[in-house]
C-alpha cells in the first residue's frame, strides 16, 4: 500500500508539474479580450463586475496580485496565473480520480467499495498510473480547458470545483464504512459554496455525486432506486440554484420591504429579523436531528450549513458595492438591489420549457413585480417591470425557436427551420407561421446540440480546422487542397486523427463492461455538464463568440474515459503480450501519443506569451485622447481592456470611460456623476428622477408638423421639466416624453470657443455658429439623452469622443462634426466641408496631431513578428490601426504632401506587415495613395494578394457543405474585392478591376440568393 500510494502521489505532482510549466510558458502576460480586464481589475481592488460576480474569484485574485510586489504590468500576469495553477490542480485532481476508478478496474473490483489496502503489483501500478498520465494530461492539452488556462477568467476555477468535488467524493467511497466519512460530504458542500461565488457549473456534477452515494449506501441498488436519486438529486440542484442563490436573498428583501414599509421600522429590520428566524431555524433542525438520532438530518443541516458559508464570499459584493467604488455594475448595496445583481436581470431571460416562439404575437403587457430602491425613510417604487403576454396557443413545450430577432429568425432557416410568413385574413397584417414542434426539435439537435456542443467536444478530440467563428472539426482525412490561405496557414488548424476520441471510446465501453455503477456516475457527470447544459442554456442561432469554454466538465468528464482507455488497450493486447508489466508498458507508450499529439499541434495556438495587442488597443485608444477627457465606447472588447488600463496600470485616469450600453441604466448615470480619480463627474445636468429606470427610457419620435427644429437646450430643459409639450399617450394610457422633430440645433458661442484654443489653425474657417444635424431615429435611448444633455452643458470645456468602433448609429448623425484623432472621433463645433455619409469615412483628419498620436504615441508591439499567433479576435484592432493609417496617409496625399505620406505607409506596413498581421478588407485603400507616392510596386502585390485570397475563400465557401454559416466572412472577401475593384479603376488598372468586377459578379447572386 505504501509503495503505491507514494507512486501515485509522486507521479500526481509530476503530471502537476507538466501542466503547470505548459500554461505559465503559454501565459498571456497582460490582460485578454472580452472578460479578463474586467476580472483582473476588479480583482486588484476588488470591485464590483458584471453580475452575477465572481467573489471567490476576486478574492483569490487580489492574494496573486499582491505577489506583484507594486509591479502594476505583473499584476495581469499573476492574476492570469491563478487560472493556469487552477488548471494545473484540476489535472492533478483528474489524475488522482482517474487512478482511483483505474485501480478498481485493474485488480478486478468492480462498484462501490474501499480498497484503499490492496496493493497493485509493479505490472499493475504501472497501468493505473499510466491511465492516470494519459487522461490527466488528455484533458492538459485540450483545446477548450488549455484557452481557459492561460487567462483570467472564471472557467478555469470552475473546473477545479469540479475536479475537486469529484476527487472527493471517490475519497469519501472509499472511507464510507468508516464512522466520520459524512465530515467528505461537508467538505464537498463546502467547496461547492465556494464555487457559487466562481460559477455555477459546478452544481451540475451533484447528480453524479449523488448515484456515487446511492450505490454506496445501498446494499442492494436498483435502476428504480437510481433513477429516484437522479431525480432527488437534479431537485437538489434546482433548490441550490433557485431556493439558495437568489431566494433567501429576496426572502430577505421580501421582509425588509414589509418591515420598512408597511410596519414603519428603520432600514435593515427586515433583514436582522430574517436573519434572526433563519438562524433559529436551522439551530431547532440541530437539535431536532440530535433529538431523534438522525445522522442523515444532521449531515444534510451541516452541508446546508457549509454551503452557506461558502456562499457567504458573496458578502464581499455588496460591501464592497456601498464603498462607491469606480467599477461598480448594478450598484447592489443592499438587499434588493443585490438581489436584482444576483438574478442578473438587466440580462433578461429566455423560456426554458415552456414559452413563446418567434412567431408568437404579444396581446397585451402587465406590470409585474415592483422594483423597490431605497428612498428617504422608505422603500420607494421605482418601477413595475413590464411582462409581455402572448396567447396559448402561441406557447410550445422546449422553446426553442423563440428569438424575434430579425437577424436570429435569418438565421434559423439555415438549421432546417421553413420560417413563413402569412397574412391574417380579418386584420391584414402579415406575421410568421408557428414553427412546428419538429423544427423546434431539429434546430435543438442540429444546431444546439450540434454545433454548438458536439462539434466544440470534437474540437477536442479529433481536431479544429480553424479559428475563425463557425469552425468545423478537422477529421483525420481532410487536407489543405483547395482551402483558403485563411484557413489553411491558421495555426489553430489542429489535426489529432480521432486519436484522443477513439482511446476514450475504447475507455467508455471497457468501463461499462467491467464497472456498471461507475460508468454510469461518468456518464451522468458527461451529461449534466454537457448536454444538460444546452437545454438550460437555449442558445440563440448565433454567437458573437465561440461558447467551447462553457462545456469543459464534459471535457473533463470524457479525459476519464481517456484515461481508461489505457486499460481497454492493455486488455486488447492480452492475447499478444502475456507479461503484464510488458503489456501495461506497451498500452502507456501507445496512449500517450493522444496528449504528445494534442501538446504537439495546439501549442503555437495556445501560445500567448509574447501577444500584447488587446492592453496596447486600449492604452493607445486612451492616448488618442486630450486631457479630461470623456470617452463613449461599446461593451466587452472595446471597455474592458481600457477598465484593465486605468484601474490597474493607472493609464490615463483623467479620461472618463462611458460604456453606452450602461448608460441605458440610472446607477451608470449616478457613477458618471461622481468623480472618479483625476477624473471630474461628467457634465450631466439632468436629475436622478429624470432619468432613473422607468423614466424616459427611450423618447419616441412624435412629428409636429409645426416645429421644424429644436433648441438642444430648449429641449433638454422641457426634458427636465417633463414638460406636456412633449408628452404623448401611449396605448396603456401612460404618457412618454418624445420629440417633435428629427432637426436639432445647438448655438455656439465662437469666440469662447476660440478663446479656448480648440479650433486648430487651418479650420479656423470651418467653425460654425450653430451645429444642425438630424437625429434620424424613430426614438432616442436613456445613452442618447445623456449625450445630448452633455453636449448641451459642457460648453466645450471637456472633449467629447466616440470610440470609432462605436455602432454608428449611436453617432446621432453627429459625423460632421468629427474630428479623428487616433483611434476616436471628437465632438467639435467645426464642420467638416467634405463630408461625404456614403464614403463611409467619418471625421476631418487633422495631419499633424494625427501624426504625432499615431507615430510617435501608440505602441504596437510585436505586431511585426511572424512566429505569433493572432486569432480573429486579434486581428480586428489591427485593421484598424491601418483604416487610420490609410487616413492619416491620404490626407499628406490630399495636401500635396507626399514624402509624409510615403513615410506613414511604410511605417504601417513595418509595423504591421502581411506576414504577422494578413491583410484585411482595409489594405486596398492603400493602393491610390501608394501609386501617388511612387510605390506602384506594393499597390500591385496588395492587389493581387487580396483578389487571389478573396478568390480562393469565396470559391470554397461557395462549395463548403456548410459554407452558409461563413456570411461575415464571405461578406468581408465580397468588401475586399469591391475595395480592390475600386482601387483599380482609381489608378487606371484596367486588368485587375476587371478581374475584382468579374469575381464581384460571379459570387454577388450566390449571395443575393
Amino acid at each position: 500500500m505504501q509503495r503505491y500510494s507514494r507512486l501515485n502521489n509522486l507521479v500526481g505532482w509530476l503530471v502537476f508539474a507538466v501542466a503547470t510549466i505548459t500554461y505559465l510558458l503559454t501565459l498571456e502576460p497582460t490582460a485578454s479580450f472580452w472578460d479578463c480586464g474586467e476580472f483582473i481589475a476588479c480583482s486588484y481592488k476588488l470591485l464590483v463586475p458584471h453580475p452575477p460576480g465572481a467573489p471567490t474569484f476576486l478574492l483569490l485574485g487580489r492574494l496573486f496580485s499582491l505577489l506583484s510586489f507594486g509591479d502594476v504590468t505583473k499584476v495581469s500576469v499573476m492574476v492570469n496565473a491563478l487560472s493556469a495553477l487552477s488548471s494545473s490542480f484540476t489535472v492533478l485532481f483528474l489524475f488522482w480520480s482517474i487512478t482511483m476508478l483505474a485501480k478498481k478496474l485493474v485488480l478486478r473490483r468492480p462498484g462501490m467499495h474501499d480498497d484503499r489496502f490492496a496493493e497493485p503489483t509493479a505490472g499493475q501500478s504501472v497501468l493505473i498510473l499510466g491511465s492516470g498520465v494519459v487522461g490527466a494530461l488528455a484533458l492538459a492539452f485540450s483545446d477548450s480547458f488549455w484557452f481557459n488556462a492561460v487567462e483570467a477568467e472564471v472557467y478555469a476555477m470552475s473546473s477545479l470545483c469540479t475536479a475537486v468535488v469529484v476527487w472527493l467524493m471517490l475519497k469519501w467511497e472509499n472511507r464510507a464504512d468508516e464512522y466520520d466519512s459524512d465530515k467528505w460530504l461537508i467538505l464537498i458542500a463546502y467547496v461547492m459554496g465556494l464555487s457559487i461565488g466562481v460559477h455555477l457549473l459546478n452544481l451540475l456534477a451533484i447528480p453524479a455525486l449523488g448515484l456515487i452515494y446511492y450505490f454506496r449506501r445501498t446494499n442492494t441498488p436498483t435502476w428504480m432506486g437510481g433513477l429516484i436519486t437522479l431525480v432527488v438529486s437534479s431537485i437538489i440542484v434546482g433548490l441550490i440554484l433557485v431556493g439558495i442563490i437568489p431566494g433567501l436573498p429576496s426572502l430577505a428583501g421580501a421582509l425588509e420591504v414589509y418591515f420598512v414599509n408597511s410596519i414603519g421600522l428603520p432600514f435593515n429590520s427586515g433583514l436582522i429579523f430574517f436573519l434572526i428566524v433563519f438562524f433559529a431555524l436551522l439551530w431547532f433542525g440541530f437539535r431536532y436531528s440530535k433529538q431523534r438520532q438522525s445522522r442523515l438530518l444532521n449531515t444534510a443541516l451541516l452541508s446546508l450549513v457549509f454551503i452557506l458559508i461558502g456562499y457567504s464570499s458573496y458578502l464581499i459584493i455588496p460591501i464592497r458595492s456601498s464603498f462607491l467604488p469606480t467599477i461598480n455594475e448594478n450598484t447592489p448595496n443592499d438587499v434588493l438591489s443585490f438581489v436584482s445583481y444576483l438574478k442578473r436581470e438587466q440580462y433578461g431571460d429566455r423560456p426554458l420549457l415552456y414559452g413563446p416562439q418567434f412567431s408568437a404575437q404579444p396581446y397585451d403587457q402587465k406590470e409585474g413585480a415592483p422594483r423597490y430602491v431605497r428612498g428617504t425613510d422608505k422603500y420607494e417604487v421605482a418601477e413595475h417591470r413590464l411582462e409581455t403576454l402572448y396567447r396559448d396557443e402561441d406557447k410550445v413545450l422546449l422553446p426553442r425557436l423563440y428569438s424575434p430577432d430579425p437577424g436570429h429568425i435569418q438565421q434559423y432557416q439555415k438549421w432546417g427551420v421553413n420560417v413563413r410568413q402569412q397574412q391574417d385574413p380579418e386584420t391584414g397584417q402579415t406575421s410568421y407561421a408557428r414553427p412546428t414542434m419538429g423544427e423546434n426539435l431539429g434546430f435543438l439537435f442540429r444546431y444546439q446540440m450540434g454545433h454548438m456542443f458536439w462539434r466544440y467536444f470534437m474540437w477536442n478530440f479529433v481536431g479544429r480546422d480553424s479559428d475563425v467563428q463557425q469552425a468545423g472539426v478537422m477529421w483525420p482525412t481532410e487536407s489543405k487542397t483547395g482551402l483558403p490561405e485563411r484557413l489553411a496557414d491558421s495555426e489553430a488548424r489542429n489535426n489529432f486523427f480521432a486519436i484522443p476520441l477513439l482511446l476514450g471510446i475504447v475507455g467508455l465501453f471497457f468501463h461499462v463492461r467491467r464497472d456498471g455503477t461507475n460508468a454510469l456516475m461518468v456518464g451522468f457527470l458527461f451529461l449534466f455538464t454537457g448536454l444538460a447544459i444546452v437545454i438550460y442554456l437555449n442558445q440563440p442561432p448565433i454567437e458573437p463568440r465561440e461558447r467551447d469554454y462553457t462545456f469543459t466538465g464534459a471535457t473533463y468528464a470524457f479525459a476519464i474515459w481517456i484515461g481508461l482507455g489505457v486499460l481497454g488497450l492493455a486488455e486488447l493486447l492480452r492475447s499478444v503480450v502475456k507479461s503484464d508489466g510488458t503489456r501495461g508498458g506497451i498500452a502507456v507508450a501507445l496512449s500517450l501519443l493522444a496528449p504528445a499529439l494534442m501538446a504537439a499541434q495546439g501549442w503555437n495556438d495556445h501560445d500567448r506569451s509574447d501577444r500584447y495587442n488587446s492592453v496596447d488597443s486600449a492604452k493607445n485608444l486612451l492616448n488618442s485622447l486630450q486631457p479630461n477627457a470623456v470617452l463613449f465606447t461599446n461593451g466587452d472588447n472595446d471597455t474592458f481592456p481600457l477598465w484593465y488600463a486605468q484601474e490597474v496600470e493607472g493609464v490615463r485616469t483623467d479620461v472618463r470611460v462611458a460604456v453606452l450600453s450602461y448608460l441605458n441604466t440610472d446607477w451608470y448615470i449616478d457613477q458618471m456623476k461622481r468623480r472618479a480619480y483625476k477624473s471630474q463627474p461628467l457634465p450631466i445636468s439632468m436629475e436622478h428622477s429624470v432619468y432613473q429606470q422607468g423614466t424616459n427610457d427611450y423618447l419616441p419620435f412624435a412629428e409636429n408638423p409645426a416645429v421644424k427644429d429644436v433648441d438642444l437646450k430648449q429641449f433638454m430643459q422641457l426634458v427636465e421639466q417633463n414638460s406636456p409639450l412633449l408628452q404623448v399617450q401611449t396605448q396603456s394610457g401612460r404618457p412618454l416624453l418624445s420629440f417633435p422633430t428629427r432637426k436639432f440645433y445647438l448655438n455656439i458661442d465662437t469666440a469662447a470657443v476660440k478663446q479656448m484654443g480648440l479650433v486648430p489653425a487651418d479650420r479656423q474657417n470651418q467653425l460654425v455658429g450653430r451645429m444642425e444635424w438630424d437625429m434620424g431615429r424613430g426614438a432616442i435611448e436613456k445613452k442618447n439623452l445623456v449625450i445630448l444633455d452633455m453636449l448641451a452643458t459642457n460648453n466645450w470645456q471637456r472633449p467629447i469622443y466616440f470610440s470609432s468602433t462605436v455602432n454608428s448609429q449611436d453617432f446621432m448623425n453627429l459625423q460632421p462634426y468629427f474630428q479623428l484623432e487616433g483611434l476616436a472621433y471628437r465632438v467639435l463645433p467645426l464642420k467638416d466641408p467634405n463630408f461625404d455619409p456614403r464614403s463611409g469615412q467619418e471625421g476631418f483628419v487633422e495631419k499633424s496631431l494625427m501624426y504625432d498620436i499615431m507615430m510617435k504615441r501608440f505602441a504596437y508591439r510585436n505586431l511585426d513578428r511572424a512566429d505569433i499567433f493572432y486569432d480573429e479576435n486579434n486581428l480586428r484592432f489591427p485593421a484598424n490601426y491601418r483604416d487610420k493609417f490609410y487616413r492619416l496617409a491620404q490626407s499628406y496625399v490630399d495636401a500635396g504632401d507626399n514624402a509624409k505620406a510615403k513615410e506613414v505607409m511604410d511605417y504601417c506596413f513595418k509595423v504591421m506587415p502581411d506576414k504577422s498581421i494578413p491583410y484585411d478588407y482595409y489594405v486596398p485603400q492603400f493602393v491610390v495613395p501608394l501609386v501617388k507616392v511612387g510605390e506602384t510596386q506594393r499597390a500591385n502585390e496588395i492587389m493581387d494578394t487580396m483578389t487571389n485570397r478573396a478568390q480562393q475563400a469565396l470559391a470554397y465557401y461557395n462549395t463548403a457543405p456548410d459554407g452558409a454559416l461563413f456570411d461575415m466572412e464571405v461578406q468581408l472577401n465580397l468588401l475586399t474585392l469591391q475595395s480592390v475593384y475600386r482601387a483599380a479603376e482609381q489608378v487606371g488598372d484596367r486588368a485587375r478591376a476587371t478581374k475584382a468586377l468579374q469575381l464581384l459578379q460571379q459570387y454577388y447572386p450566390q449571395q443575393g440568393g
